[in-house]
C-alpha cells in the first residue's frame, strides 16, 4: 500500500493529478480505514478542484487519526474548503478546534483569521494578523514598531482623542 501511495504522490507532484487521485481512489477500496490514504485522498480532490469530494475524505482521515503534522494540514485543509464553499460556521468550528491542539501552528491561524473575515469578525482577523506579524517578522522596521502594533491590534476602531 505505501508503494502504491509513494507512486500516486509522485503523479502529483509531476502534474498528473487525475491519475494520481485515480490511483488512490482505487487503493481506497481495498484499506477504507487507513487514515493517510483518506487524507492524501482528500488533498486529491483539493487540487482537482473538487471540494465537495474531499470534505468526507478529510473528515474520515482526522477522525481516525493521523500523525501531528499530516493532522495539522488535514485541518487546515477542511478548514479551507469549508472556507472556499463559503460554509464559514463549518470553517470556523474546524479552525477552532484545530487551533485548540495546536495553538502554535501560524498556518491555522492565518487561515483561520481568513474564516473570520467571512464571518464579518474583521477586528479579530485582524488581531491574528497583527500579532502574528509582530510575532514572526524578522523586518526591522516590524521590530521598530513592535510595541505600537501589538498595543494597537486590539484598539482598531477606538479612538485616542
Amino acid at each position: 500500500m505505501e508503494k502504491i501511495i509513494k507512486e500516486a504522490l509522485e503523479l502529483r507532484k509531476n502534474g498528473k493529478l487525475k491519475d494520481s487521485n485515480k490511483m488512490l481512489v482505487e487503493l481506497y477500496q481495498k484499506k477504507p480505514e487507513d487514515a493517510y490514504l483518506n487524507y492524501q485522498i482528500a488533498w486529491s480532490y483539493d487540487i482537482l478542484e473538487k471540494e465537495i469530494e474531499a470534505i468526507p475524505f478529510y473528515e474520515k482521515a482526522i477522525q481516525i487519526g493521523l500523525r501531528k503534522s499530516d493532522l495539522q494540514e488535514a485541518y487546515l485543509g477542511l478548514g479551507s474548503t469549508y472556507r472556499a464553499l463559503g460554509e464559514y460556521d463549518k470553517s470556523y468550528d474546524v479552525y477552532r478546534r484545530a487551533i485548540n491542539r495546536f495553538p502554535d501552528n501560524t498556518a491555522l491561524q492565518v487561515f483561520y483569521s481568513m474564516t473570520l473575515f467571512n464571518l464579518n469578525k474583521h477586528e479579530q482577523a485582524m488581531k491574528i494578523l497583527l500579532n502574528l506579524l509582530v510575532s514572526t517578522s524578522k523586518d526591522p522596521e516590524i521590530k521598530t514598531f513592535e510595541k505600537s502594533i501589538l498595543f494597537y491590534a486590539d484598539k482598531l476602531n477606538q479612538r485616542f482623542s
